[in-house]
């Protein structure tokens, strides 16, 4: 909800436990209450902007009215729910071709036919590199300008610019061959070559009913 032209696909798992008629009817209800959720989130963000427009001093809520305007045209487009068995690999292919079908799609992704510089791929083959090599710790943690240095170690990428490889890793996060949090102050300077290690990372801290979970232990 908070990227820009963002396009989600929605997919229901477990179809194994429910019956054929089922599934339509928990397909339609997923979707409307995604509906509704788009449509709450639309009018609550004009509920708080109308406020700030009309507080008595309007002109100290000029960054917090700024946010919300960018959030409010922030676009978000739902495709049509994928149901799958997990436990059938034959639906795990469906839905892979779902996704590689839908990736092509043009007026989705008007990106998909942007042509790159040899530039672009010359880098993203040296940080595939660089990450599968001995010497990258598993986290796959690595300060901006220390990659920048191994780069500029490959004899046609000596002359790579940082202004250059920030454009380049902004497009790398994008395709989720590394994840760069450029817009967080503390992480701006750290690149991240392993995104399964955040994953992992992630399945360990969030958790379904983690909190029930610690009130458990004595």
């Amino acid at each position: 909800m908070r990227v820009p032209n963002s396009v989600v696909l929605p997919v229901g798992t477990h179809v194994d436990c429910c019956q054929e008629q089922e599934v339509a009817e928990k397909t339609q209800d997923i979707m409307a209450r995604i509906t509704d959720m788009l449509e709450e989130r639309k009018s609550n963000l004009a509920h708080f902007i109308n406020n700030l427009e009309g507080s008595e001093e309007p002109k100290f809520y000029v960054d917090q009215w700024e946010r919300l305007k960018e959030m409010e045209s922030c676009t978000l487009t739902i495709l049509n729910l994928v149901a799958v068995n997990c436990m059938d690999h034959r639906d795990i292919k469906k839905l892979e071709a779902t996704i590689l079908e839908l990736v092509k799609n043009e007026e989705l992704f008007p990106e998909v036919v942007r042509v790159l510089p040899p530039v672009y791929r010359q880098v993203e083959a040296a940080i595939v590199d660089i990450a599968r090599s001995e010497a990258v710790a598993d986290h796959g943690m690595m300060e901006l300008q220390y990659l920048l240095s191994k780069l500029s170690q490959h004899k046609h990428l000596a002359g790579l610019g940082r202004e250059l490889l920030q454009d380049i890793l902004r497009y790398l996060h994008r395709i989720g061959l590394v994840v760069w949090y450029e817009e967080i102050k503390h992480l701006e300077s750290t690149v991240f070559l392993q995104p399964t290690f955040l994953i992992t990372m992630f399945k360990l801290l969030v958790r379904y009913r983690l909190v029930q979970q610690l009130e458990s232990i004595s």
